[in-house]
């Protein structure tokens, strides 16, 4: 299975093309946030590397949130146009959770979370077991300071990665079970794997009703739910309701 991998959910723009699970050729770039001017280009340069072309993808596997805003509708809205384009399988991962990836020690916590600005965070807490991250906290749009305390309730140690080093005083005097000191590199998402997680994964139903995983309003949601009160449900997805 030849599967092509994106993430522009956070600050790096990411893309892999694997066979099975063989990675053929891989782009990072962490120099810019244009993430919709180079995507397209950056996949056309990553097939090349690989000698492959569009047609010869069987599946699509793209990082779907939380996470920007921006980087999420673009990297979801290029991964949905190729699926469709191609007819190829759709496989949406959680950008939260290719980040406890990148951890590879059996059974570790892995706290995995984006700074999401006044003193909120996108954050879940995860399990390795086999290799794969499994969720014990959903991933969730919270306040730091709960989230950190609901860690704190399995007293053990807990890696933190991504935006941590934001709130690294308050993780140190929050949690009180050792947390493993990382290497800088494990804050980025490897898109290769990514692709592997992608690979085990069922494939989205209907590529087209598919939307991002932002796991908050944006400023415009709020508003439109302000002024129309009687027309919003908490269960309704407001992306497509309009």
């Amino acid at each position: 299975m030849k599967i092509l991998a994106i993430d522009t959910s956070n600050r790096p723009l990411s893309v892999a093309v694997l066979d099975d699970s063989t990675v053929l050729a891989a782009i990072t770039v962490t120099v810019h946030q244009k993430h919709a001017e180079y995507l397209l280009p950056e996949i056309e340069r990553l097939l090349g590397m690989a000698d492959l072309k569009p047609t010869d993808l069987d599946r699509v596997v793209v990082a779907a949130g939380p996470g920007s805003y921006t980087g999420i509708r673009i990297a979801v809205t290029t991964a949905k146009t190729l699926a469709s384009t191609l007819d190829i399988e759709l496989v949406a991962v959680s950008s939260l959770a290719t980040l406890a990836a990148n951890v590879p020690v059996e059974g570790a916590l892995v706290a995995p979370l984006f700074d999401a600005r006044n003193q909120n965070v996108f954050a879940g807490l995860y399990r390795i077991k086999d290799g794969v991250p499994t969720a014990v906290i959903a991933d969730a749009h919270t306040n730091i300071t709960s989230f950190l305390e609901a860690v704190t309730e399995y007293a053990e140690p807990v890696w933190f990665l991504g935006d941590a080093s934001h709130f690294a005083d308050l993780i140190n005097t929050t949690v009180s079970a050792a947390t493993p000191k990382i290497s800088p590199w494990l804050n980025l998402p490897q898109v290769a794997t990514i692709g592997l997680l992608g690979q085990e994964m069922t494939p989205v139903k209907d590529v087209d009703r598919f939307v991002p995983n932002y796991l908050r309003l944006t400023q415009a949601e709020a508003e439109w739910q302000a002024k129309n009160p009687n027309n919003k449900k908490d269960n309704d997805s407001y992306v497509e309701k309009i």
